[in-house]
């Protein structure tokens, strides 16, 4: 390849990536000690919105390790607006393949993950919006919670501009 067809290619690669990132206007993880989500534990991460009128997607992210042992996830996420009211959901989120292979991207042993958490949704309000989300994992005809959840390593949360 020549050198001017390579600058060239590199130019449009960066302007790809910068235009994908352009949607993203919010993205945080927080970690899990020793990749362990213990039962109880809320993650917290308060989302600053000052746009009231473009429509968001929101995303659970998630980064899990081989020591994940299941094929799905459950969820109970919360969403706190400035003026107090709540949502609560239940989330379930498959992690595998009919398979066993972990979904998600990544070449290593960690995968990331993207779940859709809410889509094209409006912020009514400017203010902080705080996002809380903890697992919700029993085995199969127990009440116990799981405790704690091997695997997870990673909680987060990113809003994208809707198309």
């Amino acid at each position: 390849m020549k050198p001017i067809h390579k600058i060239g290619f590199l130019i449009f690669f960066i302007g790809v990536l910068q235009s994908c990132k352009q949607d993203v206007v919010f993205n945080q993880y927080e970690s899990l000690d020793k990749a362990q989500w213990p039962n109880g534990q809320v993650v917290a991460i308060e989302i600053p919105i000052k746009d009231t009128v473009s429509f968001y997607n929101l995303y659970i992210n998630l980064r899990n390790t081989k020591d994940y042992p299941y094929s799905n996830l459950y969820l109970i996420a919360r969403m706190s607006f400035p003026d107090n009211k709540q949502v609560t959901d239940t989330l379930e989120y498959e992690m595998t393949d009919s398979k066993g292979n972990f979904l998600g991207s990544g070449f290593s042993e960690l995968k990331e993950n993207k779940l859709f958490y809410k889509e094209k949704i409006r912020f009514a309000k400017p203010g902080n919006y705080l996002f809380e989300v903890k697992q919700a994992m029993r085995k199969r005809n127990e009440i116990e919670a799981i405790d704690p959840l091997l695997g997870v390593s990673d909680v987060g949360i990113s809003v994208e501009i809707a198309k």
